[in-house]
């Protein structure tokens, strides 16, 4: 309850708007992923829906006191080059049945790319879990959650979902934006 009277004060204090509504289960994905704020919008979203978010974060940030925050704000370290333990972890903790909310920065890196990364679409796919499209908008200091849907195996179908509702979504630097575009989708490939 703490954490939820928090994040809408964090909100009206601020001039951000929260939209939507934040669901109990599911891999959500957050994006545009333009700026270390991205985490907190990310958090202060989860909070004033009322729900624990699990957040991969890149294992070089859990250094210091700033591990011992990140991960009782969630995070769990993540190695890039090798993360198939955590995520095999992860999927056992997801079918599990209890509520679990998996935040994922689709775009890995808050600099501009050719592509996202397929994990949250993977995870989905393993774990049965619905994904949710969750976003920052800088130039209308709007955050919040979209619609929800499940992996129908068509990628390029449901990544021309995903690319729709980002559209108009340009993140606290715009420049910084990726399109939401797969590697797996130049293949013609669904993701492994």
């Amino acid at each position: 309850m703490f954490r939820q009277k928090l994040a809408r004060l964090v909100f009206r204090l601020s001039g951000w708007r929260m939209v939507g509504e934040v669901p109990r289960t599911g891999i959500l994905v957050g994006a545009p992923h333009t700026s270390n704020w991205d985490f907190v919008f990310m958090l202060m979203v989860m909070w004033h829906g009322g729900v624990p978010p699990r957040v991969l974060v890149k294992k070089e940030l859990f250094r210091g006191p700033l591990a011992w925050l990140l991960r009782a704000t969630g995070g769990i370290p993540l190695d890039r080059r090798n993360p198939g333990g955590v995520v095999r972890e992860l999927v056992a903790e997801a079918q599990s049945g209890a509520p679990f909310l998996l935040i994922l920065a689709a775009e890995g890196t808050r600099e501009k790319t050719d592509h996202w990364k397929s994990g949250f679409y993977r995870i989905a796919q393993q774990t049965g879990l619905p994904i949710t499209l969750a976003f920052v908008d800088g130039p209308t200091k709007t955050t919040g959650v979209g619609p929800t849907f499940s992996p129908s195996g068509d990628l390029a179908a449901d990544m021309d979902l995903v690319r729709a509702f980002y559209a108009d979504k340009h993140g606290v630097h715009p420049a910084k934006r990726s399109e939401p575009r797969l590697r797996e989708e130049t293949r013609g490939a669904p993701p492994a």
